[in-house]
């Protein structure tokens, strides 16, 4: 580009050297005006064939400048192609082999979650305590009230995506909290869902194999409270399962989807005679279904209503020559999401069944054992909410739940030895207002209340404020 510009250079000094020698010595008055002005016009004429170079000189630089650059970040770019490629090859062969490569070089990964703080105040003494269950039976102790407050919420979580396999999507997703147990400033991480998904769009088929919620029941109400009316009116939780899920147009508005799923039966530990697990001890696991159709209703918006349940096995041992009693766990469910307009929400599940303890329901209560009856506690209840808003950087939630218990399944020898509950109702409110897009402050007002058999039943106002910062 240099040798480019020096020429040019010399070539405009020569044309200044020939305009100096055209114009010649000055003629004064002797000159012919017909000359001059044909001089004139051939100065003219030069000095505009030099501008026009001139031009193309400045073009031609700046051509070179941009070539140059681009070389340059090529340049740039292959060597940082190297030095990733040194990278990896050092970490496949740090990891053992040729087969192991660095998992972020063909996936897409998304790290997610949120920090919460939770405080609580309760008028009366709440079982578990950061989060409310139930209310203790104020027999022995009345109002006697407490204050908690806790990070263990606080979540993590990963979102996998890829590689595709032909027209199958493959995904999969990691998320713990911190509830798994420990001391209140040392807390256990816990589990909440670790699953590999494989999709086929095309077919709207996919299979889900890891631990993630139930197939039935699949609703949770938006609350502060860590316990989303669970043993309150709101039943199913989290296992290992294998799920198969299709979904079928009916029409060009409404779908239907169909789901199975073959879950882990977890069970109660069944003491000396099996410290096992009851449901593992039952041999075959539990099995679960939903169908729902989704449909526009109120100004188009689409609503889902559901149908769905769960049967499994239990087995306790009664005594060590091997002698058993089976028990069973079902439940038969419904439930709604509505969208009313843009602001408000119903949404809803209502459900009946049997020894539904370890599917939150029963008030905690599945089978009794305690009176050598082995009989299946009877259970029904459900839940209603209404989430309001969002308005401006406000959103709203009010709603109510309900657990029952058949008091009659109990023995009377359960009845005297512990306190038996009957019935669990609880009344909420919250309201979220968001700093920002992240951090979002949260109150909740709700009232708790448990029944007993034979027993003063217990209340409580809890008053919940959250902190949270998501990611």
């Amino acid at each position: 580009m240099q040798r480019i510009a020096m020429r040019w250079a010399a070539a405009l000094v020569a044309a200044c050297g020939g305009l100096c020698a055209a114009a010649g010595p000055n003629k004064g008055a002797d000159a012919n005006p017909a000359d001059l002005k044909k001089e004139n016009a051939e100065l003219r004429n030069r000095v505009g064939t030099l501008e026009n170079k001139v031009g193309q000189l400045e073009q031609i630089v700046l051509q070179q400048s941009e070539a140059m650059k681009a070389d340059r970040k090529n340049e740039k770019k292959r060597l940082a192609d190297e030095d990733l490629q040194k990278i990896r090859e050092i970490i496949r062969a740090e990891g053992g082999g040729g087969n192991h490569q660095n998992v972020w070089a063909n996936l897409d990964v998304q790290l997610y979650g949120y920090i919460k703080l939770d405080a609580s105040y309760d008028t009366a003494r709440t079982d578990e305590g950061n989060y409310g269950r139930w209310v203790e039976t104020e027999e022995y102790r009345s109002s006697d009230n407490d204050f908690n407050m806790t990070a263990r919420q606080t979540r993590l979580g990963l979102k996998i995506k890829g590689p595709d396999a032909g027209p199958a999507k493959t995904s999969g997703l990691l998320e713990i909290d911190f509830y798994g147990g420990g001391a209140e400033n040392k807390p256990t991480p816990m589990i909440r869902h670790a699953y590999l998904k494989i999709e086929w769009p095309d077919q709207r088929f996919s299979i889900l194999a890891g631990q993630t919620w139930d197939t039935f029941s699949p609703l949770n109400p938006d609350t502060v409270n860590y316990s989303v009316l669970w043993w309150q009116g709101n039943i199913g939780y989290r296992r290992p399962q294998v799920r198969a899920t299709q979904e079928i147009a009916l029409s060009k508005d409404v779908d239907l989807k169909l789901e199975g799923a073959v879950a882990r039966s977890i069970g109660h530990d069944d003491g000396l005679l099996d410290p096992g697990d009851t449901g593992e001890d039952a041999g075959y696991p539990c099995l679960q279904g939903r169908a729902s159709l989704t449909f526009p209703l109120f100004g188009g918006k689409k609503t889902t209503i559901g149908a769905s349940g769960h049967f499994g096995p239990e087995e306790y041992d009664t005594d060590y020559g091997g002698a058993s009693v089976k028990v069973y766990s079902w439940s038969a469910n419904l439930d709604l999401t509505m969208p009313i307009n843009d602001w408000l929400t119903i949404a809803g599940e209502m459900f009946t069944g049997q020894n539904l303890d370890a599917y939150l329901g029963g008030i905690g209560q599945g089978v009794d054992v305690l009176g050598y009856s082995f009989t299946e506690l009877k259970a029904c209840g459900g839940w209603l909410a209404a989430s309001l808003g969002p308005w401006g950087k406000w959103r709203f939630n009010v709603g109510a739940g309900v657990d029952a218990v058949n008091d009659e399944d109990f023995s009377a020898s359960s009845t005297i030895a512990t306190p038996v509950r009957t019935a669990n109702t609880i009344i909420f409110g919250n309201v979220f207002y968001s700093l920002n897009e992240n951090t979002i402050i949260a109150v909740e007002i709700s009232h708790l209340h448990t029944d007993y058999y034979n027993q003063d039943s217990g209340s409580s106002l809890r008053f919940q404020t959250a902190f949270i910062y998501k990611f």
